[in-house]
């Protein structure tokens, strides 16, 4: 799938310049949700990219990947709110994740340790 320069799928970037109320709303919520509560934007982004790998959503876990990082989370962060998700939602969907994760990790430098 082909990516706009802003780093979203085509797909996501063609639909919302054709419905731009759409996407106003939605960035609008979001930004409402995650500054409705004590948490800061980097749990709220490992939280969503955790939701987003439940189900089974391979460009929702690369959108809250990029975002997670953008909020300051560290690769090895990221891969340990998937891993955390071992024992909730079973070994092969949490390695789907991790390889959708790594689509957006791959050619990062990173400190991950053992992550």
């Amino acid at each position: 799938m082909g990516k706009e320069k802003t780093g979203m799928p085509r797909h996501y970037s063609d639909t919302m310049a054709e419905h731009p109320k759409v996407y106003q709303a939605l960035e609008t919520l979001g930004k409402t949700l995650r500054e409705e509560g004590p948490l800061d934007g980097k749990t709220a982004h490992l939280i969503q990219l955790a939701a987003a790998a439940t189900v089974r959503s391979e460009g929702s876990v690369h959108s809250h990947t990029r975002r997670a990082l953008q909020a300051g989370a560290t690769p090895g962060e990221i891969r340990h709110t998937i891993l955390l998700l071992v024992s909730t939602i079973g070994y092969p969907t949490t390695a789907a994740a991790l390889s959708w994760v790594n689509d957006i990790l791959k050619g990062r430098k990173s400190k991950r340790g053992k992550w």
